[in-house]
């Protein structure tokens, strides 16, 4: 979605969820049921239908101040006032100050977007998706499962930077760190870092696997 025609600075209804860092392009599907919350989405669907997702540590407590707008493309209401809902990431942005925290919290924020780059990111999308495909193929030996490598990653350095930190699993204080980066240079970067860690990790294991299969067999 195109925001460049969008005020800098706007109010937001705001989400704080727990472990949970939307990125751009992504979806997230959510199970409404406090009634806060559904106060929240009805104000929401009368509107533009956009609010912002934020992550709260689940160390400190805190609430991040760098989340990523959501708009909700799907609702199913359901009897007993649930609400069952599919959103669409979309632009990042920072908050400012909170305007009100009840019943539900609204935040004034501003959008935010990586800097622009000169050199081309090709290469290191090239060299961030080669590595993806060696976890997923190297993942697939170590379980002895076919794990099939999705069709739908985007091949622009951006989007794929955001596709590959929201695939991570289990590091939300590092999928945090990767959307608030404004820079998809040092975005791809750290997701190579991460990437060839865990393709390492996964090496060493299927060899040792290999092994001890070896050794059982003779």
């Amino acid at each position: 979605m195109d925001f460049s025609s969008s005020v800098a600075v706007r109010e937001l209804p705001l989400f704080p969820l727990p472990e949970l860092v939307l990125f751009p392009g992504r979806r997230l599907p959510l199970h409404i049921f406090e009634l806060r919350y559904r106060m929240l989405m009805n104000t929401i669907l009368e509107g533009d239908r956009r609010f912002g997702v934020l992550m709260i540590d689940p160390a400190s407590g805190e609430i991040a101040k760098v989340g990523c707008c959501a708009e909700i493309i799907h609702c199913q209401r359901l009897p007993d006032d649930r609400m069952k809902i599919m959103t669409l990431g979309q632009q990042r942005f920072r908050v400012l100050d909170y305007v009100r925290e009840t019943p539900y919290r609204v935040g004034l924020v501003e959008w935010i977007e990586d800097e622009p780059v000169e050199e081309s990111l090709d290469p290191l999308a090239s060299e961030v998706d080669r590595l993806l495909r060696d976890v997923v193929r190297l993942s697939g030996k170590l379980t002895s499962q076919e794990i099939e490598f999705p069709e739908d990653i985007p091949a622009l350095p951006l989007e794929l930077s955001y596709w590959v930190a929201s695939t991570l699993y289990g590091v939300s204080l590092e999928q945090q760190a990767l959307l608030e980066m404004q820079s998809t240079l040092k975005r791809l970067e750290r997701e190579a870092e991460i990437l060839t860690s865990t393709r390492n990790n996964l090496a060493a294991r299927t060899a040792l696997k290999e092994v001890l299969l070896k050794d059982a067999l003779d």
